[in-house]
């Protein structure tokens, strides 16, 4: 790690060290939180809170949900209420001082609402397989006095990794986390997004709620502890954000809430907070089934993440992994789903002919049925049975 990188990640301890102790103003903005959750909380919790967004708003029963930077836990707590006793809520943070809190909490929110499904782990987000709770363990076990200790100690965290992760691979259906990427150094950042794609099932989601501004933060900024624990120097700028998410895999990204007026003006650029969502599902290997997809509307055409461009109303060929991703959210309102007349099984399914024309002809979908003739009833007429 950089002496760039140690500075920075101390800065944001020491604050929020001081910030589960005291409340710092300055590090939050106004959030309306559905108070029905909240009554359950304790005061010490909602008080001790900082984010700038709600991502508990987009998370379903039955979730396994883990929350990055969680604090002293309010929004684990909010969707420990949302998922229900069938879900569960993991919360991940690096500071001592937070986890005491949420820890002491924890119990105190399960006997009001009836259930305990929410745990807290110690560790850094951008890096979710170093358990920090079972390394400090393994060092009050054995302190690193010399290069052959600290060797064996490398060999040990290597080993936590591998058999003992933090979060285990494909665990998650959706990553959370309010106002907390923007704390990690930027050269940890790609680090950061390829743990989030990591962790996530597929399907899986992240939905995170951070602060961007409309124009780079100068180099002093960047430099500034103050500033960067303040959720100011590490922001992403708006376009910046999305790319990170893309450059790491995901799709379906999107944009769920942005704050029409600026948090903050730091030298005449803005600094706002904004909510994306953003889907793991276009990884894996690509098979041709004979289905196709046409594009509703109401833009002439579209391109989505992996350069399938579609011009509205035609019948475009696409992989069956595609189509099963265009199947469901956040795709499955905006596309006309054809399956082929004869099913193909994925394992008699040809690889995908990526030399193959983009229009699927309505023939490869009708396969055998293409000199047919049928006869018009209810169920195949778009119009009122009277009428056909």
């Amino acid at each position: 790690m950089s002496a760039t990188m140690l500075e920075s990640e101390s800065a944001v301890r020491d604050r929020y060290s001081q910030a589960a102790q005291a409340v710092d103003a300055n590090l939050c903005c106004p959030v309306d939180y559905d108070p029905r959750y909240l009554a359950a909380i304790p005061a010490e919790v909602i008080e001790r809170d900082y984010g700038c967004g709600d991502p508990s708003r987009h998370i379903k029963p039955g979730e396994t949900v883990l929350d990055l930077g969680s604090g002293t836990g309010k929004i684990c707590f909010i969707a420990s209420q949302v998922v229900g006793p069938a879900g569960r809520v993991i919360g991940i943070d690096m500071t001592d001082d937070m986890l005491g809190l949420a820890r002491a909490a924890a119990p105190v929110v399960a006997e009001r609402i009836g259930f305990g499904n929410v745990e807290f782990r110690k560790g850094r987000i951008q890096d979710l397989s170093l358990d920090l709770d079972a390394l400090d363990h393994a060092l009050r076990a054995a302190p690193v006095d010399g290069s052959a200790a600290f060797l064996q100690m490398e060999s040990l965290v290597a080993n936590l990794r591998k058999e003992k992760p933090l979060v285990a691979d494909a665990s998650i259906d959706v990553v959370v986390s309010n106002c907390v990427l923007n704390l990690v150094s930027g050269s940890a950042k790609k680090q950061l997004f390829a743990e989030i794609l990591r962790v996530l099932k597929k399907g899986g989601r992240a939905v995170i709620s951070d602060i961007v501004c409309d124009e780079p933060p100068t180099a002093e900024m960047q430099t500034d502890p103050e500033l960067w624990s303040g959720c100011i120097s590490g922001a992403f700028t708006e376009t910046g954000f999305l790319e990170a998410f893309e450059e790491a895999g995901f799709c379906g990204i999107r944009i769920l809430e942005f704050s029409a007026a600026p948090w903050q003006t730091v030298n005449g650029i803005e600094f706002r907070a904004i909510t994306i969502e953003a889907t793991k599902g276009k990884q894996g290997a690509c098979f041709d089934q004979n289905q196709a997809v046409i594009y509703k509307g109401p833009f002439k055409e579209v391109l989505d993440d992996d350069g399938h461009r579609m011009e509205r109303g035609k019948r475009y060929a696409m992989c069956a992994k595609t189509f099963a991703l265009f199947s469901n959210p956040p795709y499955q309102d905006q596309f006309i789903l054809v399956e082929p007349a004869e099913t193909i099984s994925s394992c008699a399914a040809p690889p995908w002919d990526y030399t193959r024309a983009a229009l699927r002809h309505p023939s490869e979908t009708k396969g055998g049925m293409a000199r047919l003739s049928t006869t018009a009833t209810s169920e195949n007429c778009c119009a009122p049975a009277s009428e056909c």
